[in-house]
């Protein structure tokens, strides 16, 4: 399965992206291994995902979401939370 997710930085902005394994990636951001962009802004907490079968889905869902204003994807975030697809 492929996963499209938001995590909430330390600063507390918000940073998506996709991957195959979503628990190893939120790992892998915690421990510096991540995107540049958290390497800076750690920790960072996983607020949103969505489950997709092919990586494809996942990445234009990531391109998608990345184009959300902060307060559409925080609008995302609370109305479904650990949302599946």
């Amino acid at each position: 399965m492929n996963y499209t997710y938001i995590l909430r930085c330390g600063d507390g902005t918000y940073y998506t992206g996709w991957t195959n394994d979503l628990e190893k990636r939120v790992k892998a951001h915690n421990e510096g291994a991540g995107a540049r962009y958290t390497r800076s802004r750690l920790p960072v907490t996983l607020v949103y995902y969505e489950l997709f079968e092919t990586k494809q889905e996942a990445q234009s869902r990531e391109w998608h979401i990345k184009r959300l204003s902060r307060r559409e994807k925080e609008q995302l975030i609370s109305c479904g939370s650990g949302h599946r697809r």
